[in-house]
C-alpha cells in the first residue's frame, strides 16, 4: 500500500541490519504513521500480544521473522530447546488466529532440515521472507478472484457504484500487503470500477474507524464510517450489495472465526439476502477441526471496552473512561460464523463453497498434509 506516495509493507527486514526487523504501529494509527524497529524474539511476542500488529495474516509473518529472531538468540548447544520455548511463546500470544500457528510450524518444519544451528538460522531467515512474500502474492490473487464477483454486481447495476460492507480490518495493515476482503475492493479501484465501502468502526479497538478507514481514505476508495449495529439497517434499505470479511481461521468444513460481530453480520445477510463472503489466504485453513466452535476464542482485557484512547481537538492523547470504574466487562475477541451463512469463500485459488468437500477440491494435498505446509498448486 501506498503512504504518502511511498509503498510499504507491513512487515520487513531492515536493508541495513537484518537482525532488525521494521513493522508498523497500528497502535498509533490513524494519527501518526510510526516504523517500530523489533531485534528479539521477546519484543516481537510483546508486538503481536499488545498489538503493535494485529490481523491474521500480518501476525503469522511477525512469528515468523520472530521465530528468525528467536533463532539468532539460541545457543549452539541448546539450539532447538530453546527454540521449542519460544515457539510455545508465540502460539500463546494469540491463540486463536490459525496463521500464527501455521508460521511457527513452518519456521521449525525448515530448520529441522539441518542439525547445524547457523544453517538453521539462515533457513529461519529465508522461510520467514518467503512466508511474507507469499502472503502478499496469496492476498493480490484473492483481489483478482474477488474482482469478478464485484464485476457481476456492477453489470446488474449498470455500473452504478458497487457497495461493500466490512467488518474489522482486513486490509494491508492486517496482512503484509493488499489485504484480504480489500484487495478485491484494491483490484476494482486499479481496473476502474466504482465501489463504495461501508466501514464497520468495529468496537473495541475501533480497527474499522481507526484503520480501515484510514486506509482507503489514502488508496482514494469511497468510503463512509458507520456504527457496528448499523448494517444489517443499512441491508434492509438495499444499500449494501455484498458483505465481505476477513477470517483469523477457518476450518476445513468452512466455518469461520472472525472478529466479533462478524456473525450477526451474517445473519442480517441471510436475512436480507446480501452476499456473505470471506477472503483468506490459504494459512488460515485449519485441516485438523470440524466445528468453528472447537476453535479457542482469545478474551482480553476489560480496559479495552470501558476505556478508549484517540487525540482530541488539540492533538493531544488522552485515555477517557467509557463506564463507571466499577464496571465489569466480558472481552471476547472473535465469534464464530457457521457454513450454512456464508456464500463463498475467496482464496488465492479461486472462490470455493464454505464446505468440506469442495475445499479439499480446491486444496487437494490438504487431507494428508494435515498442518504442513501447503504448496501453491496453480
Amino acid at each position: 500500500m501506498n503512504y504518502n506516495g511511498t509503498h510499504y509493507r507491513t512487515i520487513w527486514p531492515d536493508p541495513q541490519d537484518k537482525r532488525q526487523i521494521c513493522i508498523i504501529d497500528q497502535r498509533k494509527l490513524p494519527h501518526d504513521f510510526i516504523v517500530e524497529k523489533v531485534g528479539t524474539a521477546e519484543q516481537m511476542v510483546t508486538a503481536i500480544r499488545d498489538m503493535h500488529v494485529r490481523g491474521a495474516g500480518l501476525i503469522g509473518a511477525a512469528a515468523g521473522f520472530g521465530m528468525y529472531l528467536a533463532a539468532l538468540q539460541a545457543p549452539d548447544a541448546s539450539f532447538d530447546a530453546f527454540m521449542a520455548i519460544a515457539a510455545k511463546s508465540f502460539d500463546a500470544s494469540r491463540p486463536t488466529a490459525r496463521n500464527l500457528m501455521w508460521a511457527v510450524e513452518r519456521i521449525l518444519q525448515a530448520m529441522a532440515q539441518s542439525p547445524d544451528p547457523a544453517e538453521k538460522r539462515a533457513m529461519a531467515y529465508s522461510t520467514a521472507c518467503t512466508i511474507a512474500d507469499e502472503d502478499a502474492e496469496f492476498c493480490r490473487r484473492i483481489g483478482e478472484h474477488g474482482l469478478k464477483i464485484l464485476e457481476e454486481i456492477s453489470r446488474k447495476k449498470n455500473g452504478a457504484p458497487v457497495n461493500i460492507l466490512t467488518h474489522c480490518n482486513a486490509g494491508w495493515l492486517a496482512f503484509v500487503d493488499h489485504g484480504s476482503a480489500t484487495a478485491p475492493i484494491y483490484a476494482a479501484r486499479e481496473s476502474g470500477l466504482p465501489v463504495h465501502v461501508w466501514v464497520d468502526e468495529t468496537r473495541p479497538w475501533n480497527q474499522g474507524s481507526r484503520l480501515t478507514a484510514w486506509e482507503l481514505y489514502q488508496e482514494g476508495v469511497a468510503n463512509t464510517l458507520i456504527c457496528d449495529n448499523t448494517g444489517g439497517h443499512l441491508m434492509q434499505l438495499g444499500q449494501v450489495d455484498l458483505v465481505i470479511v476477513g477470517a483469523d481461521r477457518v476450518t476445513h468444513t468452512g466455518d469461520v472465526v472472525n472478529k466479533i460481530g462478524t456473525y450477526l453480520k451474517a445473519l442480517a445477510a441471510k436475512d436480507n439476502n446480501v452476499p456473505f463472503f470471506v477472503a483468506l489466504p490459504s494459512s488460515t485453513f485449519d485441516w485438523k477441526l470440524d466445528n468453528g466452535m472447537e476453535i479457542p476464542i482469545e478474551q482480553r482485557s476489560e480496559e479495552e471496552i470501558i476505556t478508549l484512547t484517540g487525540k482530541d481537538t488539540q492533538g493531544e492523547l488522552r485515555t477517557v473512561l467509557l463506564a463507571g470504574k466499577e464496571t465489569r466487562a466480558a472481552n471476547y475477541s472473535f465469534d464464530v460464523t457457521p457454513a450454512r451463512l456464508i456464500t463463498g469463500l475467496i482464496t488465492e485459488r479461486g472462490i470455493v463453497k464454505p464446505e468440506r468437500s469442495s475445499i479439499h477440491q480446491l486444496f487437494p494435498e490438504a487431507g494428508h498434509l494435515g498442518r504442513t505446509r501447503l504448496q501453491d498448486k496453480l
